[in-house]
């Protein structure tokens, strides 16, 4: 299993780690950490030297309750760090993300070799199409909601079945497009209690098995973690840490992940025991 970006074919036969590179004042764990050229270099390059097979750069917070930015705010923070990141890291894979195809259109221009959309194409209309006309892959997310409302009073009737029929109701509008490289991320977090998210995690293996396309689990540090806890994101790694391994177990192929060293971590040990 494999997906092409940008004429750099990533296995994903093997689980990998995405770096998470928020250029944002107000993202939950790392909000205002590398809003400046020299902190965005040094920790693409930490990450990169850990073992990242590529990075996630955002420039609009979706915690829960975050405040809409204008495009032209998004773009003015995400294409200087992706430039200036290719143009020392030539060889780095970059993702975007964003839910704007604008925003999208201008990442992948400037560099950007994957699309990771939020919103599976439901805040923008032309996010498919621009997905399509730029050839790269896309990583499709559920969320019920937005961001600003997600968390209010999340409901399911069964929240495996439904995410399951959502995305495959997106994926034959994609296919249908010509999009051939999917990845498959079910939102934790994103319009999900604590229960939903861990139904979705002990179920990874069921949207791979059924739809056979790479899973991305985003858990790093989230409030599926900090609340059964009582703690905070910062406090969150050796929590993130099990359910990584949880994730590994359940098929997922890519690791969103802020601390690349740990996950790496998690990815080998994983592998002795297979």
């Amino acid at each position: 299993m494999s997906i092409l970006c940008k004429g750099q074919l990533l296995d994903l036969s093997r689980t990998i780690v995405m770096g998470i590179l928020n250029v944002t004042p107000d993202s939950f764990f790392d909000g205002g950490k590398y809003s400046d050229k020299a902190s965005l270099l040094h920790q693409s390059e930490k990450m990169l030297r850990e073992g990242a097979a590529m990075l996630d750069i955002g420039g609009a917070s979706s915690r829960p309750g975050a405040a809409e930015i204008t495009e032209a705010e998004e773009l003015r923070r995400v294409i200087p760090g992706i430039e200036a990141i290719l143009k020392e890291f030539p060889g780095a894979i970059l993702s975007i993300d964003t839910w704007r195809a604008s925003v999208a259109q201008a990442a992948v221009e400037s560099g950007a070799a994957i699309v990771n959309d939020i919103s599976a194409g439901s805040l923008d209309a032309n996010m498919f199409e621009m997905v399509a006309r730029l050839e790269v892959p896309y990583i499709l997310m559920h969320m019920q909601g937005a961001p600003d409302t997600m968390q209010k009073s999340p409901h399911y009737e069964d929240v495996v079945t439904e995410v399951l029929d959502f995305f495959i109701k997106k994926i034959e509008i994609l296919r249908g497009l010509g999009i051939k490289d999917i990845v498959l991320d079910p939102g934790f977090g994103f319009g999900k209690t604590v229960e939903h998210n861990f139904a979705l995690l002990k179920n990874l293996h069921v949207f791979q098995t059924v739809l056979d396309l790479p899973i991305l689990a985003g858990i790093s540090r989230k409030s599926m973690i900090c609340k059964p806890l009582g703690i905070k994101p910062a406090e969150a790694l050796n929590g993130t840490t099990a359910l990584h391994l949880v994730a590994l177990q359940q098929g997922a192929s890519i690791l969103r992940a802020h601390d690349v060293r740990e996950a790496m971590e998690v990815i080998k040990l994983w592998e002795l025991l297979k």
